[in-house]
């Protein structure tokens, strides 16, 4: 795993921005092998929203060809309602940049049939190649996307009641009432996320320094769902220095500059990480660019649209994994295509049980 520490929440965002534009380059997309992008919703990434818009107002960016998903939605308030994740995209980045329409998907929450959705929103992401690279953020618990603690690290996009430390987080969006936030929402699954080529995570803030501390210097968790991306092959978390303050590595500190370096055995939060990067920038290494050896080709053009009415057809799919086109692991080990699952995503809540329960009466 990959961490990126910088000093404050603009500068990690302005690093985000920068990777992605560099990925989106490197792939030199076109309308039939387009560059395919999962996004999120929340505070987080409003930073990252930003930069990438002012990038391409200065005509440093395209995004003609970038496909778009994203993570979740609410259930039961319109489209149109200023806290919809679908208001968010567009106020925030969709209607400032050039992505066709026809290439953006958002789960839809007041689907008729919100099973259906999901399972066809999970087409929908295989139809179009799968997810070359997901951005997302994590809740104060550790969640990813709205996979709040307990979720299954096997799960695929589904309906969610959100736990109640999410509800009190978003209320602030709601004016701080609590009756206003919706407690149900549609969400990608943590096996969703974990089957992009590529997972990059933005975190700031001291209030998720603890999450940050379980996800990744503590084992895989059901309970701090981004812990699942310790299974994945290639993820990046980009935090700020507030986000580390949990942190308990025993590191070694760089105390002068590359390519003259010093280090110290010493304990310290980050410094860990930190000396990771500057060996890399030593010399003159960064995350590997994508390559069609890497991503794979499509076998056809991407010519069907998603929605609802018109599932994607399986002729969009791109080339089985090999030697020359690998996947993830996690697609091997926790492998579970929606067309597997019957039509139903709902979530079933844990029935108490008792071991007396058990034992026949005499």
């Amino acid at each position: 795993m990959r961490l990126i520490i910088r000093d404050d929440p603009t500068q990690a965002s302005s690093y985000i921005a920068k990777y992605i534009i560099d990925r989106i380059q490197a792939f030199n997309p076109t309308k039939e092998h387009p560059f395919v992008l999962g996004l999120p919703t929340g505070s987080s990434p409003v930073g990252i929203y930003k930069i990438l818009v002012q990038k391409f107002k200065a005509g440093e960016i395209s995004f003609e060809n970038v496909v778009t998903f994203n993570m979740d939605e609410y259930i039961g308030i319109p489209r149109e309602h200023p806290e919809s994740y679908h208001t968010f995209m567009y106020k925030h980045f969709f209607s400032h940049v050039n992505v066709h329409p026809s290439n953006i998907h958002i789960l839809n929450g007041n689907a008729p049939d919100l099973e259906a959705e999901c399972v066809q929103y999970e087409a929908a992401i295989k139809a179009a190649g799968g997810i070359d690279l997901f951005l997302g953020g994590i809740g104060p618990d550790g969640h990813i996307a709205f996979n709040e603690p307990g979720s299954s690290l096997a799960s695929r996009t589904r309906v969610k009641t959100l736990a109640y430390d999410t509800i009190i987080a978003n209320s602030r969006f709601f004016d701080n009432d609590l009756e206003k936030v919706p407690k149900m929402a549609l969400t990608v699954g943590v096996q969703t996320v974990l089957e992009a080529r590529e997972v990059v995570i933005i975190i700031t803030g001291a209030h998720k320094s603890l999450a940050l501390k379980k996800c990744i210097e503590d084992g895989v968790n059901h309970m701090w769902t981004l812990s699942s991306l310790q299974l994945h092959p290639h993820p990046m978390i980009v935090v700020d220095e507030d986000a580390t303050l949990e942190l308990q590595v025993k590191t070694v500190k760089v105390i002068a500059p590359i390519p003259h370096i010093k280090i110290i055995p010493e304990l310290t939060r980050n410094q860990y990480f930190k000396s990771i990067e500057a060996v890399a920038s030593s010399q003159g290494f960064e995350q590997i660019l994508p390559s069609k050896i890497r991503t794979g080709p499509r076998t056809t053009a991407l010519n069907s649209t998603y929605s609802p009415s018109k599932p994607p057809t399986p002729a969009t799919v791109k080339d089985e994994p090999s030697i020359l086109s690998p996947q993830p692991v996690t697609s091997t080990l926790l492998a579970a295509p929606a067309t597997e699952y019957p039509v139903r995503s709902h979530t079933p809540e844990l029935v108490p049980d008792r071991m007396g329960s058990r034992i026949a009466a005499f």
